[in-house]
């Protein structure tokens, strides 16, 4: 049977298969959150979601009864979710999904949009789960349980950055709810089954086997997903991806639209993380820590010594980061007594760190091994300000440049007067006057009027310092660089 396939290069919410990817270069992190261990256990108070005292698993023997009683188990817990959007245009469609297509949109000229999605019922007492995007700027919600019944939900609490959105509705009658189950657990090959609002055809059951974990989608600092084959489709966000003894291990959320059978889901351990605080405040007060990370090339593994943890490729100005004293150049291999193993894990194990207290960051630093006290502040306090790179001042027309032609970098002595001119602090180290285009130094990203200080480690406060440094090197080279007030780590390589 042939199958129509639609080409497209973007990971996308479920129901949004062009929504546009977003990349944050700055770690956050989730405060009030258990600095590590069992996600329950370590909550202030007991959780309010619904969970199996003795979790059973299920063989898959007679896979298609066992799926078929699987779904009439859970499908009374799973709901259909729509949402009224009065945010429209003449076209009738929300800003905010004008640019995606292909989603069961039920719009009149002029006149609000309606949106489809999927959610979970997680308690009793009326608290369901659901994707962050599926209600967005909505005016009205509407859950539709399996018997027919349908209720208006009020917002509880949304954080976009983990594309989870808790809401309630009001029953006469306590709800049928899915337990939580333990998502790190867990294991590739495992079978599992998603339910939802799959293209407005609702509880749609569908099965397959978890595919991978700790997918990267490049949507996020939060970024961890759980694949599955199991079959997603738009209208699904949102809706449960449960495990064979009818737990939820993960939020299914976004799809890959170019490929057959390739869904992702959030595991349900962040949602625990962070539903305690949704209930609570109504968003999630996370913490700021204040760095750019980038991953350990070979080349860097082999200068650090590290053979894993997450570069600091900037350390970002007004921060925690920067007042503790980390550098650009640092390899952070353990974070608060977690070992980090890669620069996409960072982010994660940051997340479960409470705010407000100094946690210890075991740094390697030219080879030596050092523990720095970071203490971590609320990100409203902490955003970083002067940052925009249009505050730079463009030095004066320069006389006799020294240059590093190899690299297509001319470089300039600063003194004082020319430092005060410029705005920066000190004298310290050669600023940038010129960078051809096509050269090393413009492919590594270097720009007029950032100030060289290091090179391969050592000191450079001359032009001719940086030559001799650049000499030295050969082919390639390691600079530390000033710029907007904040230093950052650049890799140079000669073209063969």
């Amino acid at each position: 049977m042939n199958r129509k396939t639609h080409r497209a290069k973007k990971i996308a919410p479920a129901d949004a298969p062009l929504a546009a990817i977003i990349l944050a270069i700055t770690l956050a992190t989730t405060a009030g959150a258990a600095t590590r261990g069992d996600d329950e256990a370590n909550q202030t108070a007991p959780p309010f979601w619904t969970k199996l005292e003795t979790p059973r698993f299920i063989e898959p023997v007679g896979v298609p009864n066992t799926f078929a009683d699987l779904a009439e188990q859970v499908s009374p817990a799973v709901v259909n979710i729509q949402v009224s959007v009065g945010d429209t245009e003449s076209t009738g469609i929300p800003r905010r999904w004008r640019e995606y297509h292909d989603f069961p949109f039920e719009f009149t000229p002029h006149g609000p949009a309606r949106g489809e999605g999927s959610g979970f019922v997680i308690s009793p007492s009326g608290y369901v789960v659901t994707n962050a995007h599926v209600i967005e700027g909505a005016e009205k919600i509407t859950v539709s349980f399996l018997d027919g019944r349908k209720l208006t939900a009020t917002v509880v609490g949304t954080d976009p950055k983990t594309d989870i959105a808790l809401i309630k509705v009001e029953s006469e009658t306590p709800l049928q709810a899915i337990p939580l189950g333990d998502s790190d657990s867990v294991r590739p090959g495992e079978w599992v089954v998603a339910i939802g609002n799959a293209m407005s055809l609702a509880h749609s059951v569908t099965a397959g086997i978890v595919s991978a974990k700790h997918r990267y989608l490049a949507r996020g600092n939060y970024d961890d997903f759980i694949q599955t084959d199991a079959a997603i489709n738009p209208g699904n966000s949102g809706g449960p991806l449960i495990n064979l003894a009818g737990e939820v291990i993960g939020i299914n959320t976004a799809i890959n639209p170019a490929a057959n059978t390739i869904g992702f889901a959030v595991p349900i351990k962040i949602a625990k993380q962070i539903l305690p605080q949704l209930k609570a405040d109504g968003r999630v007060t996370r913490s700021w820590l204040g760095v750019e990370i980038h991953e350990l090339t070979s080349e860097e593994k082999q200068r650090s010594g590290a053979d894993r943890g997450a570069l600091v490729f900037r350390v970002l100005p007004e921060t925690p980061a920067m007042r503790a004293g980390l550098e650009a150049g640092d390899v952070i291999v353990a974070f608060d007594g977690s070992t980090v193993e890669s620069h996409r894990q960072l982010p994660v194990i940051v997340a479960n760190t409470s705010s407000n207290r100094e946690v210890e960051v075991e740094v390697l630093r030219k080879g030596e091994r050092r523990a720095i006290g970071v203490t971590l502040a609320q990100m409203e306090e902490a955003e970083p300000r002067g940052r925009t790179h249009e505050r730079f001042v463009p030095p004066p027309p320069l006389t006799a440049p020294s240059s590093s032609e190899r690299f297509g970098l001319d470089v300039q002595e600063l003194d004082a007067p020319l430092a005060e001119q410029l705005g920066l602090e000190n004298a310290d180290g050669v600023i940038v006057t010129h960078v051809e285009v096509d050269s090393p130094a413009g492919h590594a990203g270097l720009r007029r009027g950032d100030v060289v200080l290091e090179v391969e480690g050592e000191r450079v406060d001359s032009t001719a310092a940086l030559d001799q440094a650049l000499a030295d090197a050969g082919d390639r080279a390691v600079l530390l660089v000033r710029r907007d007030g904040a230093t950052l780590f650049i890799p140079l390589r000669q073209a063969p």
